[in-house]
């Protein structure tokens, strides 16, 4: 069973060493500060940050949370980071300008309840992922890069993102293509150390993908790497560690 961490709320003597850019507040008429890092400080409890609403980069890793309703408030986010918590989900309150986020190292088993529409940059690796189909596609429509990887994913169903550039996804246990098809802008997909054998899924429509990692897979003939010329841009891909590569 997992240890419920000693209570470790934020003081105000720690939020003043980790305020810092002292910037112009959105209505003009007054200055605060806009960025706040508390990293390694065992914090149980950020309720403290919930009068800082004009804070726009947060770093909160290394920590103990296990949820973070404290930040719901905090509308100008731009920048998140809470890599190596306590989170179980990735579940927030939409925050309008929110770009970038990094979950890496939680224990985060879903990828429900992320609906930012400016998202861009969403890392997600090492945690436990089973699936992506809880993902909001209609509302993660500016969403360029995905990290996953390390994760428990089994297939590639639900990540149906219409912007997305760049999808890294090793270290998993995929073993199956599925909704590959509409990633029209996809320009790089990692899918190092999975468990593909065959390479369906691949589709003309993907017209952007360059790039694409194939190593240390499953996959032991040419026939099924002959299914990837239906890919018109592609110019790079990794076959290494593969039993056909060593034809």
């Amino acid at each position: 069973l997992s240890q419920v961490p000693a209570p470790c709320p934020l003081t105000e003597e720690i939020l003043k060493e980790g305020l810092s850019l002292l910037c112009k507040t959105s209505n003009g008429l007054a200055h605060a500060y806009v960025k706040f890092e508390a990293k390694s400080k065992d914090l149980t409890d950020i309720s403290l940050l919930e009068s800082f609403i004009h804070l726009r980069y947060v770093d909160l890793s290394e920590n103990k949370l296990q949820d973070l309703a404290s930040l719901s408030s905090l509308t100008h986010l731009l920048w998140l980071k809470v890599d190596g918590n306590l989170l179980s989900s990735a579940c927030m309150e939409e925050l309008p300008y929110l770009q970038v986020i990094s979950f890496a190292r939680n224990c985060i088993k879903d990828m429900e309840g992320i609906i930012h529409p400016r998202l861009a940059n969403l890392s997600m690796k090492e945690n436990k992922i089973q699936t992506a189909l809880g993902l909001s596609h209609d509302q993660l429509f500016s969403l360029q890069i995905l990290e996953l990887r390390g994760n428990k994913l089994k297939s590639t169903a639900g990540l149906n993102l219409p912007k997305l550039k760049t999808l890294y996804l090793a270290q998993n246990t995929i073993s199956s293509l599925e909704d590959v098809e509409r990633l029209e802008q996809l320009a790089t997909l990692h899918l190092r150390d999975n468990q593909l054998r065959t390479l369906d899924g691949f589709s003309s429509s993907m017209k952007c993908l360059q790039y694409l990692n194939l190593r240390n897979n499953g996959i032991s003939s040419f026939q099924e790497v002959a299914k990837l010329q239906v890919l018109p841009m592609l110019q790079a891909l990794v076959l290494l560690d593969n039993p056909c590569s060593e034809e």
